[in-house]
């Protein structure tokens, strides 16, 4: 990039001389009361552009954003502050409502005004040294998340962890990163959800009915089961805000319907992924045909098995020659790419080891085939869908599947 080239008043003279216009720009100076609003304005429109929103009063809320909601009223209601801050204004956050608190002297300062938001500091603290000052309401949700039980029908709730952690394992489920950009507001959790909260598998056993918070915003107490065994009553949004504060809080994705994921008709509902297919070899080659009615190839296609399969005795994927399709499972609201890769992971030490010739005379190692009984095939499916694929392994010794 190009230096930006400055001109001297001698210059500038000298170019007058020649003919060419200099406009002339008198550097802004502001006094000190000026220079402060502005700074307390560009925090103001640093916290916007961080959170998505204007900074909003209520207990609820972190001590900082409501320190800029009540100088934000301020700012707004004073016309000597609206005129300073006009140009600077790109968000527009000076047109916005004007609903300013009145009552709160424009001279105060940010220590007071701290004060009187109920926050007690030292006397020698500055207000960019806050950062671990927390509100009342943030102090009661800490509370709530740390008062936790242990939970006496864990029993019950056991099976349902384990089940989980087989099918994030197996890939049937997936954790997705909590938007903290959307704010927790945006947030919905509901009854009978997997989470992850600081750092442990979390379940929301029971909801109950829907109360105001102090705020205005609807909360609700739950029971929550945590997989170490306690459970906590927690408040819908102390438990929302405690994801907000982890940065590595998750949430679990559902099931899709069960049944369809595998089954031969998908209901109207769900979003069809694909076919799993397994196809048995026509090829005339001596090792083949020696092991035919278990030589398979296991493959994921997301449109028709037989357009995929048309070609197949040009295709080295398929051994230079035709098939024959054995099985298929018509998948629904499933990575179906993730899903053929635990299928060939799982049965990686039965992988059919043969070297074909293609029609260029190049030698082709045969890839997705495997040495495995189709009805082998039909359990692992079933396993993989019921989240229990993690508890075994293939044994190709005695073709059983072994825990």
């Amino acid at each position: 990039m190009a230096k930006k080239q400055e001109f001297t008043e001698e210059d500038d003279a000298l170019l007058a001389e020649l003919g060419v216009e200099v406009e002339s720009k008198k550097a802004a100076t502001y006094t000190a009361r000026e220079e402060r609003i502005i700074a307390g304005f560009e925090e103001i429109q640093k916290f916007v552009e961080e959170h998505g929103h204007l900074p909003t009063h209520g207990e609820d809320k972190d001590i900082f954003e409501r320190l800029y909601a009540v100088r934000l009223d301020r700012i707004r209601s004073l016309k000597e502050c609206r005129e300073l801050l006009e140009e600077m204004d790109t968000q527009n956050l000076l047109s916005a409502e004007n609903d300013a608190d009145l009552s709160i002297p424009e001279d105060i300062e940010d220590e007071e005004l701290l004060r009187q938001l109920g926050v007690d500091i030292d006397a020698k603290a500055s207000i960019t040294n806050l950062k671990h000052v927390k509100s009342q309401a943030e102090k009661r949700a800490a509370e709530e998340i740390a008062n936790r039980t242990r939970c006496e029908d864990f029993d019950r709730f056991k099976p349902l962890f384990e089940m989980v952690k087989k099918q994030l394992d197996a890939g049937i489920r997936e954790t997705i990163r909590f938007r903290k950009d959307a704010g927790f507001t945006k947030t919905h959790l509901k009854q009978t959800q997997f989470l992850i909260v600081g750092g442990q598998i979390t379940y929301i056993a029971e909801m109950g009915e829907s109360i105001k918070a102090p705020n205005g915003e609807e909360d609700a107490r739950l029971r929550v089961i945590y997989a170490n065994g306690t459970e906590s009553n927690i408040l819908l949004r102390s438990l929302m805000r405690a994801m907000y504060k982890d940065e590595t809080s998750r949430f679990i994705t559902d099931l899709g319907p069960a049944g369809p994921l595998f089954s031969g008709e998908n209901s109207e509902d769900d979003q069809e992924s694909g076919t799993i297919y397994v196809l048995r070899s026509l090829s005339k080659h001596p090792v083949i045909q020696e092991s035919k009615d278990v030589v398979h190839k296991i493959g994921v296609t997301g449109g028709d098995v037989k357009t995929r399969i048309a070609n197949a005795k040009n295709d080295p994927t398929f051994l230079m020659a035709d098939v024959e399709i054995v099985a298929t499972y018509k998948l629904a609201n499933i990575d179906r790419v993730k899903l053929e890769s635990i299928v060939h992971k799982f049965f990686d030490a039965a992988k059919f080891d043969i070297e074909i010739i293609d029609r260029f005379g190049k030698p082709v190692k045969a890839r997705e085939w495997f040495l495995v009984p189709l009805f082998i095939i039909d359990e692992v499916v079933d396993k993989i869908k019921d989240g229990t694929i993690s508890d075994y392994y293939y044994d190709p010794a005695s073709a059983e599947l072994k825990r």
